[in-house]
C-alpha cells in the first residue's frame, strides 16, 4: 500500500502501452508564467482605481428612480415596446419624452384589473343575493305549505258567508216582493218584561220541537214520555210528518230559521204522501195543505206551493158526490171516499166541508188552476141555498141527498170553524165576498136568537141545540168564537155590541181555566145548577194542548190592548209548564181538576201550530203578522189578504 500523500510508482498501461508516471511538482518556467498572471491582474485592478472617470456628477439617485419609474415598463416588459420609428410620445413633467401608447396601455390594464375586480365583487354579491333569495323562496314554500289548509278553510268560509249573504239577500228581495212578506217576522217588544215572556214562549217551541226531532223526526205526532212517534187515526197508517208540516210558519214567525230550514229541507226531500191509507179530508187540509201554503206566502218558496197542490189534488176525489159535499176520509191511493160511521145516517160535517174555502180559494189563485176554487164555491152556494131551521145549521149534511141529518147545532165541536171560515173568507177577499159576509151575519143573528146564553153567576156562553132542546155545555172549541165576534164586529151592523160578546165569551173560557185545580180548561164545561163553567163528565175533564182560549185572548188583545189578555196567557204557560212539560216535550193531561194529573203521552201537532204561537203573537208588537194583511186559518196558518201579496195579485190578473 503507497503511503498517504504520495502519488502511487506503479506502471500503468492503457491498452498495454505503458504511461509514464506523473510529476510531483512544477517546472521553474512554469512558476514565473504564473507569477506574471497575478501580477499584470494587480497592475490592472490598481490602475482603474485611480485613473477611471467619477461619474457621480453625472448620475444621481434620484434621477435614477425617475427613469426607472419612466421606462419600467421597458425594463421589466420590453416586449411591449415599439421601435423607435413612429412611437407617439408626450413630454412628462420635466421635459423628457413619454410613449402615450405605455401609460394608456397601463390605464388600462388597472381599468381592466379594477374591472374585472368589481365583476368579482357583484358576481360574489349576485350570488349571496341568490343563495338568500333561495333561502327566502324555500322558507316562504314551506309557510305556504303549512298554511294551505288554513288558506282553504279561510275561502270556504268566505265562500260560505258569500253565499248566505246572497241567500238573505234573496230572501229580502223575496220578501219585498210579496207584499204579505213584511211583519212575517221580528215584532219584538220594547218593554223587557215582555220580552222574558215572548223569549220563554219560544224556548217551549225549541223544546217541542227538538224532542220531536231528536225522537219521532218523520213520524206525525210524539209520544214524549215513550220517545217515539205517534199517529192519530185522522193521519191513517202513514208517516207523513204532520208536526213539521204544522211547525213551517210558527218556525219562521219565531225566527228559528236553522230549525225551519230542517224542515223545508225534509219537506223537499223526504216528504212523499203516498201509500195506501186514508186520511180525513178536513185535517189534510188545514193541518198540510194549510201548512204549506203558509210556508209558501211567508217565503216565496215554490217547492211549498207545489207540495200543496200536489197534496190537494189527491183529495179531490171525495168531492165526488151528487151536491158536491165531499166525505170526510179519502184513500190517497185508490181515490175512493166514505164517511164516518159514526156520523148522522152517514153524513157528511159541517165543520169539516165548511173549512176549506180558505185554503182552496188561495191555491187557485197561486197555482191558476181554477177547479180547486170551483170545489169549494160549489159548497158555499149550496148552503147558501138550502133552507136552515131557524136560521141555524146544522152539524150533518147527506151528501147524496142533500138533506140535513140530525138537528145539533152547535159553534163548539162538529160545527165550530164552518162560521169561522165564513167571516175570514170575505176578510181574505180584501173584504169583496159580500155573500161570505151576509152568510156570516145571518149565521151569528140566528146564534145570538137561539144559543147565546147567560148563566145565573152572569157568565155568557154558546149552548148546544140537539133535536128541539138546549144543551147547556160549552166546548173548549167553541172558545174560539170570542175571537171571532170581536174580529167580525167590523162591518157588523153594531160594533160594539159584537166586541162585548167577544169579550164576554173571553171571560167564561177564561173561568173555565181559572176554575180548575191545574189552571187549564176541560175539554167540555158545563152550567147545570151550580155548576158553571165546569166539566161534570169525566170524558169532558182532560185537556189536550188545545190553542182556542188563546186565539181568543189573542184577538182581544190585539183589538182592545186590555191587560188582562196577556196576563190570562201567562197565566196559561206557567200552568203548561207546571203540568204538561216533560223532559221532552209537552204532554196533555187527563184531568184537569187534579193537583198531579197523568199526562197522555201526546204532544199533538197543533201545539206547535196554534198554541204556542198564539201565545208569542200576544207577546209582540202588532207589526208582526198584522191582520190588515194575513188571515188565519182554523189551524193558526196566516194565509195573505187579497192585494197584499203580488204573486197571487199577478196570478189572479
Amino acid at each position: 500500500m503507497a503511503t498517504p500523500g504520495v502519488l502511487p510508482t506503479f506502471q500503468r498501461y492503457v491498452n498495454g502501452v505503458p504511461i509514464p508516471v506523473s510529476r510531483k511538482s512544477l517546472r521553474m518556467r512554469e512558476k514565473y508564467i504564473i507569477l506574471l498572471v497575478f501580477a499584470t491582474f494587480g497592475v490592472v485592478c490598481f490602475g482603474a482605481f485611480f485613473f477611471l472617470p467619477d461619474l457621480r456628477d453625472r448620475v444621481s439617485v434620484p434621477e435614477m428612480k425617475k427613469q426607472i419609474q419612466i421606462f419600467g415598463d421597458d425594463i421589466f416588459m420590453p416586449g411591449g415596446q415599439k421601435g423607435a420609428s413612429g412611437q407617439m410620445r408626450h413630454m412628462d413633467n420635466h421635459g423628457g419624452d413619454v410613449d402615450i401608447h405605455k401609460v394608456e396601455d397601463k390605464a388600462k390594464l388597472d381599468m381592466k384589473i379594477a374591472e374585472e375586480f368589481a365583476k368579482q365583487k357583484a358576481l360574489k354579491e349576485l350570488s349571496e343575493k341568490a343563495n338568500l333569495a333561495k333561502d327566502d323562496t324555500l322558507k316562504f314554500k314551506e309557510e305556504i305549505k303549512e298554511d294551505k289548509d288554513k288558506l282553504i278553510e279561510q275561502q270556504r268560509q268566505r265562500e260560505m258567508e258569500m253565499k248566505e249573504e246572497a241567500e238573505k239577500k234573496l230572501k229580502e228581495t223575496v220578501h219585498k216582493e210579496h207584499e204579505g212578506g213584511d211583519g212575517t217576522q221580528g215584532g219584538e217588544p220594547s218593554d223587557p218584561d215582555v220580552k222574558q215572556k215572548r223569549d220563554k214562549i219560544k224556548e217551549m217551541m225549541k223544546l217541542s220541537w227538538e224532542s220531536y226531532k231528536k225522537f219521532a223526526w218523520g213520524a206525525n205526532e210524539l209520544r214524549p214520555i215513550s220517545k217515539r212517534g205517534h199517529s192519530a187515526s185522522i193521519f191513517g197508517t202513514s208517516s207523513l210528518g204532520a208536526t213539521i208540516i204544522d211547525a213551517l210558519d210558527t218556525l219562521h214567525i219565531m225566527e228559528m230559521n236553522e230549525e225551519f230550514k230542517e224542515a223545508r229541507d225534509w219537506v223537499a226531500t223526504q216528504f212523499q204522501f203516498e201509500g195506501s191509507t186514508e186520511l180525513s179530508v178536513f185535517e189534510t187540509n188545514i193541518r198540510f195543505v194549510g201548512g204549506l201554503l203558509s210556508a209558501y206566502a211567508l217565503t216565496g218558496d215554490k217547492i211549498f206551493k207545489e207540495k200543496a197542490a200536489g197534496i190537494a189534488e189527491k183529495l179531490l176525489p171525495a168531492f165526488k158526490t151528487p151536491t158536491g159535499i165531499p166525505h170526510s176520509m179519502v184513500n190517497i191511493k185508490s181515490g175512493s171516499s166514505r164517511n164516518w160511521g159514526w156520523a148522522s145516517g152517514g153524513a157528511s160535517i159541517l165543520s169539516e166541508f165548511g173549512s176549506m174555502h180558505l185554503e182552496f180559494v188561495y191555491l187557485s189563485n197561486v197555482t191558476g188552476n181554477a177547479v180547486f176554487a170551483e170545489k169549494v164555491y160549489k159548497i158555499r152556494d149550496f148552503l147558501n141555498e138550502i133552507e136552515k131551521p131557524n136560521g141555524l145549521y146544522p152539524n150533518y149534511l147527506n151528501p147524496r141527498t142533500g138533506k140535513w141529518g140530525q138537528h145539533h147545532v152547535a159553534i163548539g165541536a162538529l160545527g165550530d170553524s164552518f162560521y169561522e171560515y165564513l167571516l175570514k173568507a170575505w176578510l181574505l177577499s180584501g173584504k169583496t165576498d159580500t155573500t161570505a159576509r151576509k152568510m156570516y151575519d145571518d149565521a151569528v143573528k140566528a146564534i145570538e136568537e137561539n144559543l147565546i146564553k147567560v148563566s145565573p153567576g152572569g157568565l155568557k156562553y154558546v149552548a148546544e141545540y140537539k133535536s128541539g132542546r138546549i144543551e147547556n155545555k160549552m166546548d173548549h172549541l167553541g172558545c174560539f168564537c170570542g175571537g171571532m165576534f170581536a174580529l167580525g164586529a167590523e162591518g157588523s151592523p153594531d160594533p160594539e155590541k159584537y166586541k162585548k160578546l167577544g169579550a164576554d165569551i173571553a171571560h167564561t173560557c177564561h173561568e173555565s181555566y181559572d176554575r180548575s185545580e191545574t189552571k187549564l180548561g176541560p175539554e167540555a164545561f158545563r152550567f147545570d145548577g151550580n155548576t158553571e163553567a165546569k166539566a161534570v163528565r169525566q170524558n169532558e175533564k182532560y185537556y189536550i194542548l188545545r190553542p182556542e182560549v188563546l186565539e181568543t185572548h189573542f184577538y182581544m188583545w190585539r183589538l182592545t190592548k186590555e191587560q188582562k189578555y196577556r196576563d190570562w196567557a201567562w197565566e196559561a204557560v206557567q200552568a203548561l209548564e207546571r203540568h204538561c212539560r216533560t223532559e221532552n216535550g209537552y204532554s196533555g193531561i187527563r184531568d184537569v181538576y187534579q193537583s198531579h194529573p197523568q199526562q197522555d203521552d201526546v204532544q199533538q201537532s197543533f201545539f206547535l201550530a196554534e198554541t204556542l204561537k198564539y201565545l208569542y203573537l200576544i207577546f209582540s208588537d202588532d207589526d208582526l203578522i198584522p191582520l190588515d194583511k194575513w188571515v188565519f186559518n182554523t189551524e193558526a196558518h196566516p194565509l195573505p189578504v187579497a192585494g197584499t201579496h203580488k204573486i197571487q195579485s199577478k196570478q189572479d190578473r
